[in-house]
């Protein structure tokens, strides 16, 4: 498992050591979602917390260090793809259940960052059986109508999945 930086687009990739934690995790349940904070921390998150009632641990790259300050709590079997920073400072998390034949379901979970951890969860959006294929980006934007959640989702190369550019307009 690991995480890489790049100075500029074209520059080679600088590995972030790891905690030997991230060397336990699951395969291809491991960091799923990466978010930036405007200061350059990073905050991300494994796929699978290890256990259904287990919170999901959100791990922190910053000044040099890793650790683990908060989590986030587990809801039935949602499992986080996707995390960004809005532009009003909150913490957007994309998470997604499979349903078998009935396919994939997506949400959205908006949190205030605190100190503690994150804080006064809204559910922002839920979609419902089949509606998208596997949602697992986001990008959090403003423009000059307000807050906007641009998801996508890739065909993984398999002639049963999408590729779909999903975008919602937040209103509160």
């Amino acid at each position: 498992m690991r995480v890489v930086r790049y100075d500029t687009p074209d520059s080679p990739a600088k590995v972030l050591k790891g905690p030997p934690e991230f060397r336990k995790m699951q395969k291809n349940s491991a960091l799923e979602s990466l978010a930036i904070l405007q200061d350059g921390t990073l905050l991300t998150m494994p796929e699978r917390s290890g256990a259904l009632e287990r919170p999901f641990p959100v791990w922190r790259y910053r000044d040099g260090t890793w650790d683990q300050p908060f989590a986030v709590p587990r809801s039935g079997n949602w499992l986080p793809v996707g995390s960004d920073m809005g532009p009003d400072g909150r913490f957007y998390l994309l998470e997604r259940d499979f349903k078998g034949l009935l396919g994939f379901l997506s949400r959205v979970r908006r949190f205030d960052l605190t100190p503690e951890g994150l804080v006064n969860e809204q559910i922002l959006l839920q979609s419902r059986p089949l509606q998208y294929d596997n949602l697992e980006g986001i990008s959090v934007w403003r423009d000059d109508f307000g807050i906007r959640l641009t998801m996508i989702s890739d065909d993984n190369f398999n002639l049963f999945q999408r590729t779909e550019l999903v975008e919602y307009r937040v209103q509160d």
